[in-house]
């Protein structure tokens, strides 16, 4: 098993998809969540989705709460909400990169258009 060091130098943009799910496994593991269920990682990633909503409104001038300074950037954000993505796959034992490709194989056929 990696420590923190060793398990982020195996971080790099050379990387494809099965070593992010890899690298995800391991952080996962060596940080002690584990244990948690689908619906656990389900909920926290939904609560991630709620804080880019957040950042993604600051960023795009939207009214916000003036007496609040607790928006947080939108790439942190946007990482957060991958890291829940892939551990919920690395939970489900799917394959990102083949679902991602068999969906595209489907989205691919379909026809988009206004009605």
């Amino acid at each position: 098993m990696y420590n923190q060091k060793e398990l982020l130098e195996r971080l790099n943009e050379k990387m494809n998809l099965k070593d992010v799910q890899n690298y995800v496994h391991d952080m996962v593991k060596l940080r002690g969540f584990d244990n948690e269920s689908a619906k656990d990682i389900m909920l926290l990633m939904t609560e991630e989705i709620g804080e880019l909503a957040k950042a993604l409104r600051k960023h795009s001038g939207l009214k916000t709460d003036v007496n609040k300074d607790n928006y947080k950037p939108i790439a942190g954000e946007l990482a957060d909400v991958f890291i829940y993505l892939v551990d919920l796959c690395n939970v489900l034992e799917i394959d990102l990169f083949t679902a991602f490709k068999e969906k595209e194989e489907i989205n691919a056929k379909r026809f988009w258009g206004v009605r």
